[in-house]
């Protein structure tokens, strides 16, 4: 399954749940805490099950989430070191 991670800009929030009802991997739920404008913005109780499909950011309103995909940075290296190897080229002159 794909990697991810949600950010969520809590001052724009206004609490209308959206992102915690239509999220996949119900990685959000609507915080205790409040916002300055009184209202109880999402966070994440699984960020660990969040795949970055970005269904919150959809579905907000207030485009006060968003949700993104995160490379894998074990098989990112590992890309990268064969990449690094150098290629064998055939000298037919």
């Amino acid at each position: 399954m794909a990697r991810g991670s949600v950010q969520i800009v809590v001052e724009r929030c206004k609490a209308c749940g959206f992102c915690v009802e239509f999220c996949p991997t119900k990685v959000l739920e609507l915080s205790s805490a409040f916002n300055s404008k009184g209202y109880h913005p999402p966070h994440a109780v699984n960020p660990d099950k969040c795949s970055g499909c970005d269904l919150c950011g959809m579905y907000c309103p207030d485009f006060a989430i968003y949700g993104f995909r995160v490379k894998d940075t074990k098989a990112a290296a590992a890309g990268a070191e064969a990449s690094a190897e150098p290629e064998e080229t055939s000298d037919a002159s």
